[in-house]
């Protein structure tokens, strides 16, 4: 009879210790997401970067609509970012929007340009040109391409390697 309380405690510590091993690992990965980088896009007009987070740090540029940014951690209201350059620095989690958009991040100090194609392809028509750091609002993807749609109202398709965002 003891060996049967004996095998009951082991398989009962065995079932509890799997249990809390599992509630271990469930939290992990439902808060994992926070620490993983995602790409945001500012949602306003004019949204200060921040030295650090809080209203009173020091306001190191101010970023346009649409502008995309890799999140970086998260500190209250506020969240560390990094741009298509590397930079960094906090903004406030209200400006931020999950609508995904893409700025050109190829021909940095150049006047060269980047066709906007109508098409997903090289054989596509070109509708439009556009310059270092031009930020678009991304429509979809398809075979490395990406569909683009410009604040005038001009949309066609970009080579995905040559954006930076989502």
């Amino acid at each position: 009879m003891s060996k049967f309380h004996s095998n009951n405690f082991t398989i009962g510590f065995l079932m509890k210790t799997a249990f809390l091993l599992l509630i271990c690992l469930s939290t992990l990965f439902s808060t994992s997401h926070l620490l993983c980088a995602h790409t945001l896009s500012v949602s306003t007009q004019n949204l200060s970067l921040k030295s650090g987070p809080g209203a009173n740090y020091k306001t190191l540029c101010q970023l346009g609509k649409g502008f995309p940014l890799q999140t970086l951690q998260t500190k209250g209201s506020w969240v560390k970012v990094k741009d298509f350059e590397n930079d960094t620095g906090w903004v406030s989690k209200k400006g931020l929007s999950k609508t995904p958009h893409a700025i050109l991040k190829t021909n940095k100090g150049s006047r060269n340009t980047v066709n906007i194609r109508s098409g997903p392809g090289m054989n596509s028509s070109i509708k439009a040109r556009a310059y270092y750091g031009v930020v678009f609002m991304t429509l979809g993807k398809k075979n490395g391409w990406t569909q683009v749609k410009h604040d005038s109202g001009l949309s066609g398709w970009i080579k995905s390697d040559l954006l930076w965002g989502r």
